[in-house]
């Protein structure tokens, strides 16, 4: 049986080892479990990357919702939009309407470099806010202007923002920058090709575990523009094992989704996630 390794923080939608490894022990201290060696994870496939840290981009960050004196959970990013006030994440990282949470692009060390965003609301494509279905399994969290240098800014007036794009074809070339859960750390980042499970887009690297879902899949396009085409999410809420990854398939209803965010209409209150089926 697989070990249910999501890739969200508890809270945001904890998981993956580092929830199951506290689960387990706390349940072996109950006597619930028999003490002994965890089951084995299936073999990564060969050739598998690992993730590397490194001091993160302005577009990315870790999502705090608690303040930044405790763990950060999911990771968002910033999407292009014309109020320029829009992050995107996975939608089983969200639970009620958001607001007051903080996020922190390029967050690197415990530094803060682009400053510490408000979340104001939340947005998530209906077939999700109806019953969590995994190929919408992606979010728009909104961010309050802040004041800098005497006068009010965008987030993306700061950091800049990736560009929406949709769903990659096999065999496409993305990085994908995310935040494990934890505190005062770095990003990671792993340079893979897209190859399709399901009807999800996939990828290998180690090294993705709780804190990861929510990260952006980045693609290089030409005039040097980078968009966003997937984020860790989707099937089993991004992966029941650190080494495989998945994204809910981008298609047309996410630019519904920007659309309602940059309009102001009626936010989402937003169940908390269910199983990851793992």
């Amino acid at each position: 049986m697989a070990r249910p390794w999501k890739k969200q923080v508890a809270g945001m939608g904890m998981s993956k080892v580092r929830v199951w490894a506290v689960a387990a022990a706390a349940a072996v201290s109950l006597g619930v479990l028999a003490a002994g060696p965890a089951a084995a994870d299936p073999p990564a496939p060969p050739g598998t990357p690992t993730a590397t840290s490194f001091a993160g981009t302005p577009t990315v960050g870790p999502l705090f919702r608690n303040g930044l004196g405790s763990d950060h959970g999911c990771t968002a990013s910033v999407v292009a939009s014309p109020l320029g006030d829009e992050i995107l994440t996975a939608a089983h990282c969200v639970h009620g309407t958001a607001a007051g949470w903080q996020f922190a692009p390029g967050y690197d060390d415990g530094a803060t470099p682009y400053g510490v965003w408000t979340v104001t609301h939340a947005y998530v494509p209906p077939a999700w806010q109806k019953n969590g279905d995994t190929q919408h399994d992606y979010a728009v969290l909104t961010v309050a202007p802040a004041r800098r240098a005497g006068r009010t800014v965008s987030l993306q007036s700061v950091t800049g923002a990736d560009v929406l794009g949709q769903a990659p074809a096999a065999g496409t070339a993305v990085t994908d920058i995310a935040y494990n859960a934890g505190l005062d750390d770095q990003a990671i980042h792993c340079a893979v090709r897209v190859y399709w499970t399901d009807g999800f887009p996939s990828f290998n690297c180690h090294g993705y575990v709780g804190g990861s879902s929510g990260s952006p899949w980045l693609l290089k396009g030409p005039g040097g523009i980078t968009s966003v085409v997937g984020v860790i999410g989707g099937l089993h809420q991004g992966g029941c094992y650190e080494y495989t990854s998945y994204s809910p398939a981008f298609r047309p209803d996410v630019y519904t989704l920007i659309a309602r965010a940059t309009l102001g209409l009626r936010p989402d209150t937003v169940p908390q996630a269910g199983s990851d089926g793992c």
